[in-house]
């Protein structure tokens, strides 16, 4: 499981317009690569949202944001024109990055177990040192706590 101070692993997944995208491609810049279960789903709608809200904020910090999950290539591409998402969505279809990160994780919702994403967001410095981690994510607020985040470092 990744912890505060590791370098985030150097996966290669490809993004919503099938591109490869590859985190260390990211370095020199802040990522706030957030893990979310399901696209178009209510709280996974809402939390894109908040961060669409407040790109331009999310930016100015020197930071790009890239969202996770393991929907399909043309799920995350509906997703993102009917809200209008100005970042990418990475495709994790066999969890990998989500493993990687220790987000995929055993659930239980109305006594059935399965397996599935832990909404959680990962803080990457410039450098690729992931500096901050926030697991079991409650949705109302966070964008403010990923921008402080983003602030601090």
């Amino acid at each position: 499981m990744i912890a505060a101070g590791d370098e985030a692993p150097a996966l290669t997944l490809a993004d919503h317009d099938g591109k490869p995208v590859q985190l260390s491609s990211f370095k020199g810049k802040k990522i706030a690569l957030y893990f979310y279960p399901e696209d178009d789903t209510p709280g996974c709608t809402k939390e894109a949202c908040s961060f669409r809200d407040h790109y331009a904020a999310i930016q100015k910090t020197g930071a790009e944001i890239l969202g996770v999950s393991m929907d399909g290539q043309n799920s995350h591409q509906k997703f993102r024109e009917k809200y209008h998402l100005p970042f990418p969505l990475l495709v994790d279809d066999k969890a990998e990055l989500a493993k990687a990160f220790g987000v995929y994780v055993e659930k239980n919702m109305f006594g059935r177990k399965y397996w599935g994403i832990e909404r959680s967001t990962f803080i990457i410095d410039a450098e690729g040192i992931v500096r901050k981690i926030f697991r079991k994510v409650k949705v109302d607020g966070h964008e403010q706590e990923v921008l402080e985040a983003l602030n601090e470092i």
